[in-house]
């Protein structure tokens, strides 16, 4: 079961399920494992914080925030590890 706290956590995006949303069906839902606790929470594309694109791939190390209301919801997601443009962009 997911912590109620709300402060700042770090995990791994696990998981991407696409649902035919957003601009060319790419917008879906995310989800991310606590490194501490190995919950498992999930965030939209509108949680993720950057400047530019939105947009994170499986594997990244995040940064999150839980909702105390919806505690398996991730929400102000940051992306750690940022990629080299020349090679994310291939």
């Amino acid at each position: 079961m997911t912590s109620n706290d709300p402060a700042q956590r770090f995990g791994h995006i696990v998981d991407r399920m696409p649902l035919g949303s957003g601009t060319g069906g790419r917008q879906g839902t995310y989800i991310v494992r606590d490194a501490d606790t190995g919950d498992h929470c999930s965030f939209m594309y509108a949680d993720i914080v950057t400047e530019g694109f939105r947009t994170i791939r499986t594997g990244e190390r995040v940064r999150f925030t839980t909702d105390p209301a919806n505690p398996e919801h991730a929400r102000y997601v940051v992306r750690l590890d940022l990629p080299d443009v020349e090679d994310y962009y291939r």
